[in-house]
């Protein structure tokens, strides 16, 4: 599956592994309950580690483990609800969060400039046809009123 990821289109070499599936090595990512279940086995694994976090999860509750995880997925639960917004805006300006943050789940294409401007720079849509409509809507404005992350 391909995703877009700083404005362009790549293929995802990340895999995501739920909270009763076997670990393996490579690219993962984890629910936070997952990962606070099995953080040292995780630590100790070969290669990058993510956490997906739902719209119910603090991102307060992994603010320590931020310098070990290369991707944050928002799992969005519908496109109605913003409190995804909030976290990818804390982890980027109250936790300086350098790494991916990626949106996946039931976000809605014009919601993808909003993202991008709250620090969500990857975007995993449901549907592969809907990559370059998403591309395209990261530059619905070209003029912004209000400070943000980027």
């Amino acid at each position: 599956m391909q995703i877009i990821k700083d404005k362009q289109i790549i293929d995802d070499s990340w895999r995501y592994i739920s909270d009763d599936a076997e670990l393996k090595a490579g690219n993962i990512t984890v629910p936070l309950a997952r990962w606070q279940q099995d953080k040292q086995q995780l630590l100790e694994s070969d290669g990058p580690l993510g956490v997906r976090i739902s719209a119910t999860d603090s991102v307060a509750d992994i603010a320590i483990d931020l310098k070990n995880l290369q991707l944050i997925e928002l799992d969005f639960p519908s496109f109605a609800d913003g409190r995804l917004f909030s976290q990818a805006w804390l982890l980027r300006r109250r936790y300086g969060y350098q790494g991916e943050i990626r949106a996946v789940g039931h976000y809605m294409p014009d919601q993808v400039f909003y993202l991008s401007r709250v620090g969500v720079n990857a975007f995993k849509p449901d549907e592969a046809e809907r990559l370059t409509v998403e591309l395209s809507h990261l530059n619905d404005f070209t003029v912004n009123y209000q400070e943000s992350v980027n």
